[in-house]
């Protein structure tokens, strides 16, 4: 049985296994980070924000202190994720489910839909 999680990740509950809800790909173990089975691109911060004014401070982000990591289904190129963080910084675990009360709870009567 799968679970939805977000718009754009369901939970196999029986493999305990990351889909994409928009073609099935799997994604890695949901017991782990979802994003370790997506494509990434980094993208330049100034390419999507920007400068608003001309000078030093453009209100655009600095890409020496912010870079942006695009998550993206390797099977459908659909956009999964989207994070902000600083240089260096480790890729983030955002999600960490609690699998085997997941398991064992009722299905709601959104799952079985």
């Amino acid at each position: 049985m799968r679970r939805r999680i977000t718009e754009y990740l369901e939970l196999e509950l029986d493999t305990e296994r990351w889909h994409c809800v928009r073609c099935g790909r799997d994604l890695g173990d949901a017991r782990g980070n979802y994003k370790h089975g997506c494509l990434v691109w980094e993208r330049d911060p100034r390419d999507i924000h920007r400068p608003v004014v001309e000078g030093t401070y453009t209100f655009a982000p600095d890409p020496e202190w912010c870079r942006v990591l695009e998550f993206i289904c390797p099977g459908c190129a659909g956009l999964v994720e989207v994070e902000y963080l600083p240089p260096g910084h480790p890729v983030t675990h955002d999600i960490e489910l609690d699998i085997d009360a997941l398991k064992a709870a009722p299905p709601s009567a959104e799952a079985a839909q």
